[in-house]
């Protein structure tokens, strides 16, 4: 069993890092794609992947932003403000050097163990102060076998969810009591919490709808966030299902850091994260997913949406 607790003091210094930004030098810019990024998106990576070098230097690291688009894409102000953040919050000097070192560590290495970090997912939801999630899962030959997100702006305060070795947990993020948790056991329609993403272009809305009145499930309540953390919610019990369905004729990819963390945390919890056929995402291809779609819900409701989305799918074609 690995312990986390380094990475848990990580995730808490880029929550720190990432409330810092959001309050004071909120400026993003774009990657490519239409994909925005932030200071604290660069800042928080520095600061999980450091501790990953210090803790476990022979691992390997897949994550979203490069030292490359650190240097291209932010100002050199934008650049010190963040450096300057991340030296405080560490409590250590640091150059921009260090950054960049961080930001690229353990990147391109062939290990059995890799971390997948995402500094934040859900940028668009961090940008306009909604939800967003800090994550860091772990593959051992590539499965999802760990996983650790932070949920600054989960209702009814900010949380820390995490597994490993089958068993999930979550605590205040700051600290506090550390809870088992449980998928939940509903199945009926009228207490079902179904989750989408808020951007429209990260799936097709109308088909999930169709999807879910195929299960039975058309009264569920429909709650629209960002990021991770409707994974989380999953894990918790305070929710039952997440449909990703992509657009037809979608090429947007299923990136690997979107996903990991909260597969790990879904799955030791008790719930179920398929493809749309119910077999398992299949995490062989780097940074990217080799899927057709995205299913996480508790154990209870599974078959019956699978069997859905079949059915829509075969309606379609």
């Amino acid at each position: 069993m690995i312990d986390f607790q380094p990475l848990f003091q990580a995730v808490r210094q880029a929550a720190v890092l990432c409330q810092q930004v959001q309050e004071h030098y909120l400026v993003s810019s774009d990657k490519g794609g239409h994909e925005p990024v932030t200071i604290a998106d660069y800042g928080a990576q520095a600061i999980l992947s450091r501790a990953i070098s210090q803790y476990f230097p022979d691992d390997a690291i897949l994550a979203e932003e490069q030292g490359g688009q650190f240097m291209e894409l932010v100002s050199d102000e934008q650049r010190q403000e963040v450096i300057r953040l991340i030296s405080e919050i560490l409590g250590i000097p640091v150059t921009q050097v260090d950054v960049v070192k961080w930001l690229d560590y353990g990147q391109n290495r062939e290990a059995s163990r890799t971390w997948v970090i995402d500094p934040i997912d859900g940028t668009k939801g961090y940008i306009s102060m909604r939800n967003y999630a800090i994550a860091v899962g772990m593959m051992v030959d590539r499965k999802p076998v760990g996983g650790i997100i932070g949920t600054p702006a989960y209702p009814g305060g900010a949380q820390l969810f995490h597994a490993q070795s089958g068993v999930a947990y979550m605590q205040p993020l700051n600290g506090g009591e550390v809870k088992r948790i449980h998928t939940s056991t509903r199945t009926e329609a009228a207490s079902l919490r179904a989750l989408e993403s808020v951007e429209k272009s990260h799936a097709n809305h109308d088909r999930m709808q169709l999807v879910r009145e195929a299960a039975g499930f058309g009264a569920a309540e429909l709650i629209h966030i960002d990021s991770m953390e409707k994974y989380a919610r999953i894990a918790a019990g305070d929710a039952e299902l997440y449909l990703r369905l992509p657009r037809l004729g979608s090429i947007r990819p299923f990136m690997i850091w979107d996903h990991c963390a909260g597969t790990a945390i879904v799955e030791a919890a008790g719930g179920k994260v398929t493809d749309v056929d119910g077999s398992p995402l299949d995490w062989s291809t780097g940074k990217t997913l080799n899927n057709q779609g995205i299913i996480v819900s508790n154990s209870a409701v599974h078959d019956r949406v699978i069997a859905a989305v079949q059915k829509i799918l075969a309606e379609e074609t």
